[in-house]
């Protein structure tokens, strides 16, 4: 039987700094060690974790981001919970066998201003003791849960104090999406590497770009073709079941998005690459995946996609073919989740370990079966 993180937790009992013979944030790393062997299940974790609030989850985090790093083949020292007099505060130092040192900090949300000289001193304090070489063999990077849709506050700070050979941001969802990328594919330490130190100072466009293709590619290749349902509607069109993943754009979250275009407007747009965007037709259905949240909305495609930015959407040159939706229900504040409890109910992961990577089901849109859509829709136990 998998273990929840909750269930983890309780019999762990507090995580905190508290010097004992046995302390709970040890009892946890070792269960993290000896059971969680692939980023898919920690996905559900951390998921958890952005969920649900409270210092315990904020700490859980913290140990489950630095064992993505373990995951990426780093050797891994793991941090305080909170910084005291005469330590160097950090919350991971990640060695590559490379001899690349990263050096990392954990933040929840990027509500509150962040300051980038705070990350620059526990290197330049780990530079000064000699466990860095120099700041030619190491980097400090940003890990963020839930990133805000101002992320762009920390990149400027970066970008302000010259500091972008130096500095990176990256969210969990992309950590996470590289280590999947490992568990499944013929990806290497030193290309996970190469990802984390390219030019700029935010590392997500390049993982999304690399993580949506593979993930595309696992659909077709391991899901199979989805066998759609002989139900009819009036127009004699067969309905076809879709999932479609929603993600922060701009200044609005994946929340906001769908309350406004899915609720308000009945409408919604796709770029001119998303998969499935000649075969949607009315009569079809979608349900919308918010990135680290669950399904939080579903809806009957009303008309066929036009090459036409509809008005309210933020990004209208990239998501400019528009559609229309009618009988749009939106569950915003009670996601469906998709943990592992729900994956094994699903047509898409029969014959399938569902604790094993799954970013490959909600990152691209594809087509589901009547029987998953009706679960992920609550309408079918």
């Amino acid at each position: 039987m998998v273990l929840t993180l909750d269930q983890i937790l309780n019999l762990v009992g507090k995580l905190d700094d508290t010097q004992s013979e046995d302390p709970s944030r040890e009892r946890f790393r070792r269960h993290l060690s000896d059971y969680v062997k692939d980023a898919g299940q920690l996905r559900d974790y951390i998921e958890e974790c952005l969920r649900k609030a409270g210092d315990q989850y904020n700490r859980a985090l913290q140990d489950l981001v630095n064992y993505v790093g373990h995951l990426l083949e780093f050797e891994v020292t793991y941090g305080r919970y909170h910084g005291v007099a005469g330590e160097i505060g950090f919350d991971g130092h990640w060695k590559s066998p490379t001899g690349f040192h990263i050096v990392v900090e954990v933040k929840t949300t990027e509500a509150y201003a962040i300051k980038a000289a705070t990350l620059v001193g526990y290197v330049d304090a780990l530079i000064s003791e000699k466990t860095i070489p120099d700041w030619e063999r190491a980097m400090g990077l940003y890990v963020v849960g839930r990133p805000d849709p101002d992320v762009r506050q920390l990149e400027n700070a970066i970008t302000a104090e010259r500091r972008t050979d130096h500095l990176r941001v990256i969210s969990v969802e992309s950590l996470l999406s590289l280590g999947e990328m490992m568990n499944e594919y013929d990806v290497g330490h030193k290309d996970v590497l190469g990802v984390l130190r390219p030019s700029g100072p935010t590392i997500d466009p390049l993982v999304d770009l690399i993580s949506g293709v593979v993930a595309q590619a696992k659909v077709e290749d391991k899901a199979g073709p989805v066998e759609v349902p002989p139900v009819q509607v009036d127009s004699g069109h067969k309905p076809v079941y879709w999932l479609t993943p929603v993600s922060s754009e701009g200044d609005q979250t994946a929340q906001d998005t769908i309350k406004l275009l899915v609720g308000q407007h009945k409408a919604y747009a796709w770029s001119a690459r998303t998969p499935g965007l000649k075969e949607l037709k009315a009569g079809d259905w979608l349900c919308f995946y918010a990135t680290a949240t669950g399904v939080v909305a579903h809806a009957k495609v009303h008309t066929r996609p036009v090459e036409q930015p509809h008005p309210k959407v933020k990004n209208p040159d990239k998501y400019n073919w528009s559609f229309q939706l009618e009988s749009p229900k939106l569950y915003l504040d009670n996601p469906v989740v998709i943990d592992g409890a729900l994956r094994a109910k699903l047509d898409a992961f029969r014959g399938k370990d569902p604790t094993k990577a799954w970013a490959w089901f909600v990152q691209p849109t594809h087509k589901l079966s009547q029987h998953d859509f009706e679960i992920l829709t609550r309408q079918r136990d």
